[in-house]
């Protein structure tokens, strides 16, 4: 089982790291709220993976096989909650703008909770349950592992779009500029919906 460790945490680092709805929306949220005030979001991402990662090895799949439509109306509506959320980024401003006094970054059960319909989180977790558990008396053991890998893995791999959102703010000093870079990250999270279609 110790051979296990590095692919799998190859794989969670290549699913982690790459562009997908919460990278997009970590880059949005560091460049308007900061990393400070974005770290709730980054921890939501860490809890809500993990749990789905536990769900898929206690039986998501099977359940998604079972009764195909559960996964159709989950996959429509994590379609419109992303469309939801790319709008909010899209017409979203800098956080001390007094035009945004109420606005705030994800709090860390709204991060968790996107994670149950966040198609790019289900395909990791059920991908990384059926590749790299173990059948027979070590099952158990090995998915507590993958889980172990994936959390180890995620916050650092995460944090760099944050942190790379909060380096863009620094450096987007008008009303305008940010305006643009929200629109620009509001699409390119909407974009996502494409490979759920």
């Amino acid at each position: 089982m110790n051979e296990m460790i590095l692919p799998i945490g190859l794989f969670a680092l290549s699913m982690c790291i790459t562009p997908g709805p919460n990278n997009m929306m970590l880059t949005a949220s560091g460049a308007n709220f900061g990393f400070r005030r974005t770290i709730p979001h980054i921890l939501g991402i860490e809890i809500g993976l993990l749990a789905m990662i536990a769900l898929s090895g206690i039986g998501l799949g099977i359940l998604f096989r079972s009764f195909p439509l559960f996964h159709q109306v989950l996959k429509y509506a994590s379609i419109l909650y992303l469309l939801y959320l790319s709008v909010r980024i899209a017409l979203s401003q800098k956080a001390d703008s007094d035009d945004q006094k109420g606005s705030r970054p994800l709090n860390i059960f709204q991060a968790a909770a996107f994670q149950i319909v966040n198609p790019k989180v289900l395909v990791m977790a059920t991908t990384s349950i059926s590749t790299f558990s173990i059948s027979g008396s070590g099952y158990t053991l090995s998915v507590v592992m993958i889980i172990a890998v994936f959390g180890l893995v995620c916050i650092p791999a995460i944090s760099v779009w944050a942190g790379f959102g909060t380096m863009i703010g620094k450096r987007l000093n008008s009303r305008t500029s940010f305006r643009i870079f929200n629109m620009v990250m509001g699409t390119l999270t909407a974009s996502s919906v494409l490979f759920m279609v």
